[in-house]
């Protein structure tokens, strides 16, 4: 009997335990889905979250920093951001999906956005890269999401913003709040999907989930840093 229990665990029992064990408390992987974080992170990339670190934030110990690109279910008071379609089934039950989007303000910051320009603390973020990639028409500054009232995050909670800034490109911290530390899962430190992509992407301003990828050719996976 003790061997034919034993064999069981081994054979059946034991590896999705292990499996299960591996993606709650060391790490897993999360796919982006959309364009919300558009130029920093392409549609179908594979990012590798560490879970260890974000169960240790929300117990308390270390926190999260601006720039990180956290992976998230928002608010569970934001009902437009509950859904019954998982990867076109419909399914009997409500769900938060995971979003992937950028932390921009911690706790005690006061953000706002004037124009499409975030400030935070009353100085404006260096955004650069995201703000090259969709200037020359195609960034937002003139509807309510670029240009919303400050809001000083709580304690506990984090004000996350997408990369897109385009119309309509990213529903976020502007939309349904600031989100909890408890409904973090945990810090992107890399993508390691797919291992080649093209070098750029067309911002497409009349429609930028249609946009291209386009350019030469090069090695994808990265780091991201703290």
């Amino acid at each position: 009997m003790t061997a034919r229990l034993a064999r069981l665990w081994r054979e059946w029992l034991a590896p999705p335990v292990v499996a299960l064990l591996f993606t709650q408390f060391a790490a897993t992987a999360v796919r982006v889905d959309g364009t919300s974080m558009r130029p920093g992170l392409q549609h179908g990339e594979l990012l590798v979250i560490p879970r260890l670190e974000g169960w240790a934030h929300t117990l308390g110990v270390g926190t999260y920093h601006r720039g990180d690109i956290v992976v998230f279910k928002p608010p569970r008071d934001a009902p437009g951001e509950w859904t019954h379609r998982y990867r076109g089934l419909t399914l009997p039950w409500a769900y938060r999906p995971y979003l992937v989007k950028r932390i921009v303000g911690v706790p005690g910051d006061t953000v706002q956005v004037d124009r499409g320009t975030v400030t935070v603390n009353g100085q404006a973020l260096d955004e650069s890269q995201t703000t090259v990639y969709w200037g020359g028409g195609c960034q937002d500054t003139a509807s309510d999401l670029a240009n919303t009232p400050p809001v000083t995050v709580p304690a506990g909670t984090y004000f996350v913003m997408g990369d897109n800034r385009s119309p309509g490109g990213s529903l976020d911290s502007r939309v349904f709040g600031p989100v909890s530390t408890a409904d973090i899962a945990g810090r992107a430190v890399a993508s390691v999907w797919p291992l080649v992509a093209p070098a750029t992407a067309a911002s497409g301003c009349d429609r930028p989930d249609r946009s291209q990828a386009q350019g030469a050719a090069h090695w994808n996976p990265r780091l991201f840093g703290p």
